[in-house]
């Protein structure tokens, strides 16, 4: 259930209107459950595993699964959709089907999930899926299982297998994922996914190629996502990853922090193997949003080579989509204002504006609950990233979302996007290369 609807109605409806908006999101709808794909690849041989799509279901979804009879139900959820997820698993509950339910929302709530679920895994669930089948075939099976708090269950890289993308009908997907990746080191204090499932790691090269050998055998043209928090943490490592891309013919995009601008041979590497596109999230146009963001203030450290490096990564041809979170404690009515300079300014190729949200588990969120600004105690349908679901300090509710449906008005309109699309444009017929670490 990876689709997400805005809940604010007028900004659903701003947004259906807006290119760059639009784009974007049905891209999101689209990924596949790589969390389900590997599990079904840890799935023990005579156990027959179907993957389906929720994301719009009816009625003869439903019916369709239960007919199948199976004997385990496994749901994957945003925490924007999870109570569907959890009325869709007292609905096969009632047909006696076994649920079981994972991922990064019941992984920082496991308490909530189970009183809804058979079963709960919290945490990394590769290792544990072998058990709690083995579990469920002796009749043994737990309700919560724990990679966080039981070292039984650690797992390493090491012991993955590749997802099994061939259960997926191809045709409904207008890219796929793979992971090189998991959690990362920064741990800015908004993030669910930095540490909520695991402490950073890295896949060696081996999986990686078995991986995108895999793929290529469904597809032969593929564009791929990397499902990463930040892929280009360990430079030494990331060229040698990208010398294997290279060796593919594909487009892909990731995530990544804007210290890939500094390393000039990681950026030949990276123009070299076809990235079409980094994320980076820039988070505020204010280096006073910065302070305090991450643990050891790195993002504010980089600040006054925000400019330079998204000149830089940009001169290389590669597209930087620059990513700017509304909402925290430093804004005011000009944060918006000034954002959309910034925008202006940058040359960004692409941008995604967000609203700052407290997903449950992250430093965030234990702040604002202890300052007692969570508009409710499950707004979990909120947690869209453009919906508005806490007190903030500068703006009433109904400030922050008629200044955010205004920026978003103007940098997703039509014009905004063509422009930005010129001036890549304009940037990749005049490629320009800077060969010092120094001009950062």
């Amino acid at each position: 259930m990876s689709g997400v609807r805005v809940y604010n109605e007028r900004l659903l409806e701003l947004g259906l209107t807006l290119p760059g908006f639009v784009d974007r999101s049905e891209v999101i709808a689209s990924l596949p459950s790589l969390g389900l794909l590997t599990l079904a690849a840890h799935t023990p041989a005579h156990w027959k595993v179907i993957y389906k799509e929720l994301d719009n279901y009816s009625d003869g979804d439903i019916n369709e699964i239960a007919e199948e009879c199976p004997d385990i139900v496994a749901f994957s959820s945003l925490t924007a959709r999870i109570n569907e997820a959890y009325s869709l698993t007292s609905v096969f509950k009632k047909y006696g089907i076994t649920t079981v339910i994972g991922g990064l929302h019941v992984s920082a709530l496991p308490d909530e999930a189970m009183k809804i679920a058979d079963c709960v895994i919290q945490g990394e669930g590769e290792i544990i899926w072998e058990t709690l089948l083995s579990d469920y075939e002796n009749n043994m099976l737990k309700r919560y299982y724990s990679s966080l708090s039981n070292p039984e269950y650690t797992f390493r890289f090491k012991d993955v297998r590749v997802p099994k993308y061939e259960i997926l009908d191809i045709s409904k997907y207008n890219r796929l994922t793979i992971q090189t990746t998991r959690g990362c080191p920064l741990h800015c204090s908004f993030c669910a996914a930095s540490r909520t499932i695991s402490t950073y790691k890295k896949k060696s090269m081996v999986q990686i190629e078995s991986e995108l050998n895999k793929i290529f055998e469904v597809w032969d043209r593929p564009f791929i996502e990397l499902a990463d928090d930040n892929t280009f943490v360990d430079k030494a490592w990331s060229k040698d990853l990208l010398k294997l891309f290279g060796k593919y013919k594909m487009k892909w995009f990731t995530e990544t922090d804007i210290s890939v601008a500094y390393d000039d041979e990681l950026l030949e590497l990276l123009a070299k193997s076809n990235c079409a596109q980094v994320l980076i999230g820039f988070e505020t146009s204010k280096a006073s949003g910065l302070k305090g963001l991450d643990r050891s203030d790195w993002k504010y450290k980089q600040f006054d080579n925000y400019l330079k490096a998204i000149d830089k990564i940009q001169s290389y041809g590669i597209s930087v989509n620059g990513c700017f979170i509304l909402g925290f404690d430093t804004d005011t009515k000009d944060t918006f204002i000034d954002t959309e300079e910034f925008i202006k300014v940058s040359g960004l190729s692409e941008v995604q504006i967000t609203l700052l949200t407290p997903f449950p588990g992250t430093d965030l969120y234990k702040q604002l609950k202890a300052e007692n600004r969570l508009l409710d105690e499950h707004y979990w349908e909120k947690c869209t990233l453009f919906d508005v679901n806490f007190i903030p300090k500068n703006f009433s509710v109904e400030e922050l979302e008629d200044s955010f449906q205004k920026l978003m008005s103007t940098i997703y309109s039509a014009d905004a996007v063509k422009e930005r699309k010129r001036k890549f444009r304009e940037i990749q017929r005049n490629r320009k290369k800077y060969s010092l670490y120094e001009s950062i």
